[in-house]
């Protein structure tokens, strides 16, 4: 089998080093690459800073397929997943604000806690469908949630397979540790979770490679592609490179984009380098 990797950056900034070695690490990982611009987000994301990925993606050496995928371009296969969990009982919607749910958090006093926090207590989760459908109609603000548990019961045991760093292996999936986790809102077709899942089945990729701070998030996915009747890729999670004070580099943080290095001089050679990637691990293997 064809080993396919990819790397799908948001366009909402300049790649910094932390990219850099996103990108690098999926070449020197798999035989295919491809690149993926996550760009649902019409507010953030800028046409200018779809050009200079690609152009530091280049600059870097790398090659991949085309054509580029844009998720903009993707919202009917999203609408079409939700409509299929929808059809399964699994979707509600929720109608609570941000500052409602943590007054309601905070009232419980022990609420369960999960990778972000503490959970959505699930408030809106027994609303009846004509109280739903009437506040809908009313024009009220929505987001589409996941009930869990259900889920959970659906998918029956999960796992997947870790080939990152430290090579994990076979790990068991916790389907509730995310809680009933949003999937869509009333302006936003999609979540990160839903559009990945749909996004590497439709691709093909068969190695989804990534930092470890996205480790968790592998479990609401599995969940995912198992209610979806989706292939399971395999996984391998990467070191994260931090700046001096051991922080994730930031898209705020104009000093280690790659346009700027370039500015002051550094050529891909160097940031192959300082990312500790032979020359070998530059050239994408088709």
């Amino acid at each position: 089998m064809t080993i396919t990797t990819r790397f799908a950056p948001s366009p909402t900034g300049l790649l910094h080093l932390g990219h850099a070695y996103a990108a690098l690490y999926a070449v020197a990982h798999g035989v295919r690459f491809l690149v993926r611009l996550e760009d649902i987000d019409g507010m953030r994301c800028k046409p200018e800073y779809e050009a200079a990925i690609l152009n530091d993606l280049a600059w870097l050496g790398l090659s991949w397929e085309e054509p580029v995928l844009r998720q903009s371009a993707r919202m009917s296969a999203y609408a079409e997943a939700l409509a299929k969990l929808k059809e399964m009982g699994l979707i509600y919607p929720c109608f609570c604000t941000r500052a409602e749910i943590a007054d309601e958090i905070a009232r419980a006093g022990d609420a369960p806690h999960g990778p972000g926090g503490a959970l959505y207590p699930g408030t809106c989760r027994h609303f009846s469908a004509d109280h739903c459908a009437a506040r809908i109609a009313a024009g009220a603000a929505y987001a589409l949630r996941l009930d869990s548990s259900k889920a959970a019961a659906l998918a029956g045991p999960l796992s997947f397979e870790e080939h990152g760093e430290g090579d994990k292996g076979r790990i068991t999936v916790d389907p509730l540790c995310f809680g009933d986790i949003v999937l869509a809102r009333k302006d936003t077709p999609s979540s990160y979770h839903l559009a990945v899942v749909v996004d590497d089945a439709y691709q093909g990729v068969t190695l989804v490679t990534r930092g470890n701070d996205l480790f968790v998030a592998t479990h609401i996915q599995r969940v995912l592609q198992a209610l979806l009747g989706l292939p399971e890729p395999a996984y391998a999670h990467h070191r994260l490179i931090l700046d001096e004070n051991g922080k994730k580099f930031s898209k705020r943080d104009r000093s280690v984009t790659l346009r700027s290095l370039r500015e002051e001089g550094w050529t891909s050679a160097d940031i192959r380098t300082r990312l500790q990637f032979p020359e070998a691990a530059m050239i994408s293997r088709k």
